[in-house]
């Protein structure tokens, strides 16, 4: 019943998106906005929500090294540097983003 149910649900986000994706107007056309413009917009919000994950996920990070530390004083140095690793693969995704729309917009 699970497969089905995601299935139909599948079904008809196209059914509800196709119509808008065969409407839309030539680029440039009267009327309609720019693709440059969409380009800024959206490049926008993928910047907030990486940044705003990239907040998420180093929250998560420290606590969890600050309840290793409080749990295991001794193994302060390895959890240390396991912290800034994962701190340094975490801040890649923002910079990733910022690189990509970057290059992307003009």
């Amino acid at each position: 019943m699970r497969k089905f149910a995601g299935f139909f649900g599948i079904m008809m986000a196209l059914l509800v998106l196709a119509p808008a994706a065969f409407a839309a107007q030539a680029p440039g056309a009267a009327g309609g906005a720019s693709t440059a413009t969409w380009v800024v917009i959206t490049s926008g919000f993928a910047m907030a929500i990486a940044s705003g994950l990239c907040g998420i996920g180093q929250g998560i990070a420290s606590a969890g090294a600050s309840q290793g530390f409080a749990r295991n004083p001794a193994a302060s140095t390895v959890i240390q540097n396991m912290l800034i690793l994962a701190l340094v693969l975490i801040e890649s995704l923002a910079l990733y983003t910022f690189v990509i729309i970057f290059v992307k917009v003009k």
